[in-house]
């Protein structure tokens, strides 16, 4: 009799088939575990475009939305000035202005008349006082000395009204500050002033000329102008500060130094070639930037000039035959 049972010895092929259901089995796992990866990544970007997509598109929405940032108390890209209080001048530069040529008293002009002399004065035209135009890069040393040596006769001329004074702030030198665009955010400043403060603007116009910073620099930061223009009488301080930090007139300075190199207003052809440029009743000025006294006698040449010009003889009455 024979004990060999072969119903317990395992099926080759049943073997086979368990093998093979169970490597489907991984793989159909396997498979899923990759689906769902693939699945993750695509709805980890699908997510991550959305949000920089709705990143964007509030950034644009809110630029939108964002006022036009023009400047107040302009007139063709220009700011009057309205108060030269505040203002201290260089000893130096004072001295010189003193040496102004003097108009020749008359043959009967005392001894006493002639040392009491005022310094000279702009005629003053039929059509108003003499108009002098600055078109200024704050970081141009030429800019500086010009202001240096002229802020004690530019005072007293728009003090006496002989002269309407007006700064126009451009930006040409924005690559010299070490990537800051320091011209850029200085010219911006001064239109932040001009528009917030205007009563303070010269004083601030003459202390970013004054204190100016060395090119190759990088200028003075956002706070630090936006502290000298406080200093320098700002009124609304908070309203100025942040006007100035947040550079809110660097796209408008852009666009006017655009319009001065393209043209200047009521010239005969004239555009910006470089700062500082001064003109005189539409006539730019080149002389030496540092002289008063020759700035003086050109300006006196040109209101004489507009005086006499416009000046009418008054006709008078023909009696009747």
């Amino acid at each position: 009799m024979s004990n060999d049972d072969s119903s317990n010895v395992p099926d080759p092929n049943g073997r086979r088939s368990a093998v093979r259901e169970k490597a489907q089995l991984v793989h159909a796992r396997q498979k899923r575990a990759r689906t769902l990866r693939r699945t993750g990544w695509a709805v980890g970007a699908v997510a991550f475009i959305a949000i920089v997509g709705t990143g964007v598109a509030m950034a644009l929405q809110s630029q939108a939305a964002r006022p036009d940032m023009a400047p107040a108390n302009v007139v063709d890209d220009g700011f009057t000035v309205t108060s030269v209080n505040g203002v201290a001048t260089d000893p130096a530069a004072a001295q010189t202005v003193d040496a102004t040529p003097t108009p020749q008293p008359s043959a009967s002009a005392s001894p006493a008349s002639e040392s009491a002399s005022p310094a000279p004065t702009p005629a003053p035209t039929t059509a108003g006082s003499v108009d002098i135009r600055i078109y200024v890069d704050y970081f141009a040393p030429g800019a500086k000395q010009f202001q240096i040596a002229n802020a004690q006769q530019l005072t007293r001329w728009v003090n006496q009204d002989a002269a309407t004074l007006s700064y126009y702030p451009v930006a040409m030198l924005s690559a010299k500050s070490n990537g800051t665009k320091y011209s850029l955010r200085a010219a911006s400043a001064s239109a932040c002033v001009a528009t917030h403060s205007p009563d303070a603007f010269f004083a601030f116009n003459n202390a970013l000329l004054s204190q100016q910073p060395e090119q190759g620099t990088d200028g003075l930061t956002d706070q630090q102008l936006a502290d000298l223009a406080i200093a320098s009488g700002a009124d609304r301080p908070k309203v100025v500060r942040d006007c100035i930090e947040n550079e809110n007139y660097a796209t408008w300075v852009k666009s006017a130094t655009d319009r001065a190199l393209e043209g200047i207003p009521d010239t005969k052809g004239v555009a910006l070639t470089g700062t500082p440029m001064v003109l005189v009743n539409g006539n730019p000025y080149a002389g030496a930037l540092d002289d008063p006294k020759e700035f003086a006698q050109f300006v006196l040449t040109l209101s004489s000039d507009a005086y006499y010009k416009s000046a009418s003889p008054t006709p008078t009455a023909t009696p009747a035959g």
